[in-house]
């Protein structure tokens, strides 16, 4: 029980990010349909990510571990700047869309911290399935939250949304890099 606890709050914890990473992509113009995807995704790769740090756990823990939240952090303030440069460019399209690639490098910044959690995991030897699990629900069930919420704030913000979208995701991601 005590195991399941700890597993439901780090999935929780996990799943913040995610929330947080939705809310500030709600901003963009989605369908209910592109939100589910995203939702999905996003769940795929709390799921991948962990399990493949799992596997990996007492190889590589103590070297990649802060390499992976740097990077996250780095793609979410990429991600961020080209949103923010977006909304104040004449194009009706954002730069950034979570759609194919887009979506491949919102997932993955999104989904590596868990990457670095799973490398812990693997070394304390945590149930992998129930783990995996777990993160990948959270995180998807987060994510969909974050994304409708964002979806509506996007309604009250009109053309300003993008902007505030990608300010949320280069705080994100600031955040990461510098840790206060």
């Amino acid at each position: 029980m005590g195991e399941w606890m700890t597993l439901l709050f780090m999935s929780v914890a996990l799943g913040m990010d995610a929330f947080s990473i939705g809310l500030g992509m709600g901003m963009l113009s989605l369908r209910i349909r592109q939100i589910m995807k995203i939702g999905m995704t996003i769940g795929i790769f709390h799921m991948l990510m962990p399990l493949a740090g799992m596997t990996l756990g007492k190889q590589i823990s103590v070297h990649f571990g802060g390499i992976a939240a740097i990077i996250g952090g780095i793609l979410l303030v990429i991600l961020g700047v080209t949103m923010i440069r977006s909304s104040f460019s004449s194009d009706d399209e954002p730069f950034v869309q979570p759609i194919g690639i887009g979506l491949f490098v919102f997932a993955l910044s999104a989904s590596l911290d868990s990457f670095s959690v799973g490398l812990s995991l693997g070394i304390y030897g945590a149930k992998t399935w129930l783990t995996i699990t777990m993160f990948g629900l959270m995180s998807m069930v987060l994510t969909w939250a974050g994304l409708i919420m964002g979806k509506k704030v996007q309604k009250w913000l009109g053309s300003y949304g993008e902007a505030f979208g990608g300010c949320i995701l280069l705080a994100f991601g600031v955040k990461i890099l510098f840790p206060f």
